[in-house]
């Protein structure tokens, strides 16, 4: 990617200029309020598979979100287009929606007061000037490697490197206006194993902000054989209640779950399974989970949210206690409660760690299942009902004895997270979610 076709810093003037020209629109055609977001964003994704070159893509997007309101009523449209008739016709659109929707007493901008103060530089943009071959090259490097590991490696199912860099801007008719450039690098690698009639597939990855700082390529398609070719073997288990150890890039998508069920949206049309449970505990008194939006190079680090709040570090549990939902401006008004700065989501969520990584907490485990793979989605977010397609290793007098596949695993998402024993050291730092591996107590495996 070329240095002079880069999206950075440079642009956000660009972009704050055009926040405030749609802003102005609005207002000249008779919106009492409004919000608006404006991207600019630019990626290069090439991909090859057995040695040979699949994809060369190259984009470059932009365009721009409005919310409008007129009174109480709202009315939102978008568009990728970026000139002054672009701007007319996208507030008119997002105005006739407007005039046409019921008044909402909940909807309306966030108090001007609770507006960011000060928009900080969180050391998220890091542009890569890698070109289209170098990229070839790592992702030939990380499959050639692959091959090289095992040879029951047999087949490739694609290498990827994907380079990301945008600029963001948001900014509301209360005189916020706020920005930043960001980026984002993966190089990931998915192998094929086969071995007596049986075929295995498996995955590695990185993911960082700065392109620099992957794993190598030698690395990432080491890693990705030695799964795919570990899997091999694999058969059901009988069906049995048994502690289950969830690896630790699967674990933040129980906490991940769990954010669901306390976000505002699902709390104030009555869908999930812990309306009503604030401060109530939730999970062992020895587990803090807290949010951590200003860390530097964060995932999810941002000075605003998407109403423009200031964010600010808080505790969503405490001591194994539910202390605070997430909520944006307007889930909170639905609630009575006042927004946490997470419209958008949260920001750095740091879960409390233990002292062992995966492999003590296998040998505490004893016997019951190590999971490293799910399938399907298997929440019902209502009832905390959860069952999912699983595979893994089966793990017997703390040592693992086999690979397994086709089983579920099942149980009650607030049970689950009641009954976690220890979370491991072996952070997963490829999600906003930091935590490591995390053991269930007690879970149903049904197998054979």
């Amino acid at each position: 990617m070329k240095a002079e076709q880069s999206v950075g810093r440079e642009d956000l003037p660009q972009l704050h200029a055009q926040v405030e020209q749609i802003l102005a629109e609005a207002k000249r055609q008779g919106a009492t309020a409004c919000e608006v977001a404006v991207s600019l964003e630019q990626g290069l994704s090439t991909s090859v598979r057995q040695r040979e070159v699949e994809t060369v893509e190259f984009n470059r997007d932009q365009g721009f979100g409005i919310t409008l309101y007129v009174g109480q009523r709202k009315g939102s449209a978008s568009t990728s287009a970026s000139g002054p008739s672009a701007i007319e016709q996208t507030v008119a659109a997002a105005l006739a929606i407007a005039q046409h929707t019921s008044e909402d007493p909940s909807a309306g901008l966030a108090d001007a007061a609770l507006m960011a103060k000060h928009v900080e530089d969180f050391d998220l943009f890091h542009p890569w000037a890698i070109t289209p071959e170098q990229a070839i090259e790592k992702a030939l490097a990380a499959e050639a490697t692959a091959f090289d590991t095992d040879p029951r490696i047999v087949n490739a199912d694609g290498t990827t490197v994907n380079v990301h860099q945008g600029c963001r801007v948001y900014g509301n008719s209360h005189g916020f206006i706020g920005g930043y450039a960001s980026t984002r690098n993966t190089l990931s690698c998915v192998m094929i194993a086969e071995a007596d009639g049986q075929m295995q597939r498996d995955y590695w990855y990185d993911f960082n902000r700065d392109g620099e700082h992957l794993a190598s390529p030698e690395s990432i398609g080491r890693r990705a054989a030695e799964r795919a070719a570990r899997r091999l073997g694999a058969r059901p288990v009988p069906t049995c209640e048994v502690p289950v150890l969830f690896s630790a890039e699967l674990a933040s998508g129980l906490f991940g779950s769990f954010l669901s069920a306390i976000s505002g949206g699902n709390l104030y049309r009555k869908s999930s399974f812990l309306e009503g449970q604030l401060g109530q505990m939730v999970f062992p008194e020895w587990m803090t989970l807290d949010e951590r939006p200003h860390i530097k190079g964060g995932l999810a680090s941002a000075s605003f949210d998407g109403d423009g709040l200031a964010t600010y570090a808080k505790p969503f549990v405490e001591n194994g206690r539910l202390v605070s939902y997430v909520l944006a401006t307007y889930s909170g008004r639905k609630l009575g409660m006042p927004s946490t700065a997470n419209a958008g989501g949260v920001h750095n969520l740091f879960v409390t760690l233990g002292g062992d990584d995966q492999q003590a907490l296998i040998r505490r485990m004893g016997r019951g299942l190590l999971v490293t793979e799910l399938m399907g989605q298997g929440l019902n977010l209502v009832t905390g009902d959860y069952s999912r397609g699983a595979a893994g290793f089966w793990v017997e007098n703390g040592e693992i004895q086999f690979p397994v596949q086709e089983v579920t695993i099942a149980g009650n998402l607030r049970d689950m997270l009641q009954r976690i024993v220890a979370v491991g050291n072996d952070v997963e730092t490829r999600s906003h979610i930091h935590s490591g591996s995390v053991l269930i107590e007690r879970m149903t495996v049904a197998g054979s």
